[in-house]
């Protein structure tokens, strides 16, 4: 799949066809490429102040490329330009399980390579792990253009590596392999890149899309049951907020991709195809987030401090989760779910065997996640909420007691599992 800067979208297989997106009604104006000058210079005035405007185009790939590592296959060595060398950064626990395959792919499509093998996990995301790969960067003597990194492993390598080439010499491409659900999903197909900073999750970062995405599910092949339900938090988000087909095809098949790691054929690519081209759907037109009300921020809104005070309790889609089955009771109580709706989406939460409530989710501590999310979000809450199975709204007037009411109520329902819990005695317009 490609990603263009023109609003028309190639569909993508086993994915609802994508119309043309509407321009936003709030979307800044569109730049017009110039440079004014305040004054007259040319007859004798002297300039005093300039704007400068100019756009950049963006274009990068996300596609499905199955034996990415098949000696045969040149995907992997001709992405993001012609072969030649490359400076491989792969995560540690991958370079365990596939760097035999890594290293035969690259021995046969004759690349000139240096391995950079590189621990990464949560605890772990930060500038050091950034500066690790920028000085192997700078060790391999790494052309500004012509020679892209490969990132292979899962969010949080591909996050560290995308903001190490951010940052070298301001821009230097990059290659995606994502080896986990979640980056394959998720992590893997947008344009943002960062790492954690003090208790705050992914407080530093850039836009710096990979020039080229290769998706090869046959990586979840290895992944152990719990990273394979991480990954379905995130495939529920797309569902619940924008797909209810989608969220149909988790109903039914989500206990058996657990089973099978998505190695099935027929359901796990639908599945992956309609949740990455839905991610990519509401991203392209917002890709810089000039925008600030985003539906894939849904799960988003509570998880960061969660999973940060947590670590390394609860994996980031687990925390996700957390957070969904949270607004879920919102927008219960608000009227803009039933209950039959409700108790649908947590017990398919409970069928991807994702939890519902942790500890953490008491009221100081959520009103703290909620206070960050606002001025992230620039002064106002911008909150997601499911309407129906499948689509969405956003909320700016959740106050402290709604929350904490939504908080017991979730905790009554996931001790009991009874409807009782999470319906209360009214709604809320």
């Amino acid at each position: 799949m490609s990603l263009t800067h023109p609003q028309r979208r190639p569909a993508v297989p086993g994915a609802p066809a994508a119309p043309d997106a509407p321009a936003a009604p709030d979307a800044p104006a569109a730049h017009v490429h110039g440079l004014h000058a305040t004054g007259d210079p040319a007859n004798g005035a002297p300039a005093t102040g300039w704007t400068v405007a100019t756009a950049l185009p963006v274009s990068y790939r996300v596609r499905f490329t199955p034996g990415v590592l098949d000696p045969r296959n040149p995907a992997l060595a001709r992405a993001g330009g012609p072969p030649g060398r490359r400076l491989v950064v792969v995560d540690a626990r991958v370079h365990e399980l596939h760097g035999h395959r890594l290293r035969r792919y690259l021995a046969a499509q004759g690349v000139e390579y240096e391995t950079h093998v590189l621990l990464a996990h949560e605890q772990v995301k930060t500038m050091d792990a950034v500066f690790q790969v920028a000085d192997r960067m700078d060790a391999f003597g790494i052309s500004r253009r012509g020679e892209p990194v490969i990132a292979v492993g899962g969010g949080v390598l591909t996050d560290v590596v995308g903001l190490a080439c951010s940052l070298y010499r301001r821009s230097t491409p990059f290659v995606r392999v994502p080896t986990t659900l979640i980056g394959l999903v998720d992590a893997g197909v947008g344009a943002k890149t960062g790492v954690n900073h003090g208790r705050h999750k992914n407080r530093l970062g850039t836009y710096h899309p990979a020039v080229d995405t290769l998706l090869d599910p046959a990586f979840l092949a290895t992944l152990d049951r719990r990273h394979i339900g991480n990954g379905l938090a995130e495939i529920l988000k797309v569902a619940l907020i924008k797909d209810e087909n989608l969220f149909g095809l988790l109903e039914r098949h989500g206990h058996d991709l657990l089973d099978t790691r998505f190695q099935s054929p027929g359901t796990g690519a639908a599945v992956l195809g309609r949740a990455v081209h839905g991610m990519l759907q509401e991203l392209q037109p917002n890709l810089w987030e000039h925008r600030l009300e985003r539906l894939m921020d849904y799960g988003h809104s509570f998880s960061p401090t969660v999973e940060m005070r947590a670590l390394p309790e609860l994996l980031h889609g687990e925390a996700v989760c957390v957070d969904m089955a949270l607004t879920t009771v919102v927008a219960l109580r608000r009227g803009l779910l039933d209950t039959g709706q409700a108790e649908r989406v947590l017990r398919l939460m409970r069928r991807l065997e994702l939890p519902v409530w942790h500890p953490l989710m008491e009221p100081v501590t959520l009103a703290e996640a909620l206070a960050d999310t606002v001025r992230h979000r620039d002064g106002r809450q911008r909150l997601p909420l499911p309407r129906g199975i499948g689509a969405g709204l956003f909320v700016d007037d959740l106050d402290g007691a709604e929350l904490a009411d939504a908080a017991g109520r979730l905790r009554t329902w996931a001790a009991t599992g009874g409807a009782d819990a999470v319906r209360g005695s009214g709604t809320r317009a």
